[in-house]
């Protein structure tokens, strides 16, 4: 079943499970989706495919963080933690990310394989492991790797 799919036949789950927090963040992001189902000219009743879903978990689980460090950096506490819950809750949607490990032995083979070994190219040859590593790898973590493996 597809993601936005499964999403939209949870929120009567949540509702009779009286999780307002579950509930709120599974409207919201089935409202994306919709909104994006629509900006793409298609029908409202129609599903996103399983990568463009991805895109707005991503996108939301991305402002949620965004909003937990603003919220922690003002003192907002109270205002952080309901975020926090949603992002456990989006995260939950999104497929396992790669370890620093994992990503690391994919980086070295990459490095060998292109004779990459100077710092000046670090850009260029994170863009070709992001796109290699495609949807499975956060980028914060791929260039602390990249940049790791450069200075070595």
């Amino acid at each position: 079943m597809a993601i936005h799919e499964t999403l939209k036949q949870s929120i009567p789950e949540a509702l009779r499970a009286k999780d307002e927090t579950r509930l709120r963040t599974l409207r919201s992001l089935v409202t994306a989706m919709t909104n994006e189902v629509v900006a793409k000219k298609r029908k409202p009743d129609e599903f996103l495919t399983d990568e463009e879903a991805l895109a707005i978990l991503k996108r939301a689980a991305s402002q949620r963080r965004d909003s937990i460090e603003q919220f922690e950096k003002a003192g907002r506490n109270e205002l952080a933690e309901p975020e926090k819950l949603e992002l456990v809750i989006i995260e939950s949607y999104l497929p396992q990310m790669m370890s620093h490990e994992e990503i690391e032995v994919v980086a070295k083979a990459k490095m060998a394989e292109l004779g990459i070994s100077s710092k000046t190219e670090a850009g260029k040859f994170t863009g070709m492991l992001m796109k290699e590593l495609k949807g499975k790898a956060d980028g914060a973590v791929a260039k602390a790797v990249v940049d790791a493996l450069l200075v070595s």
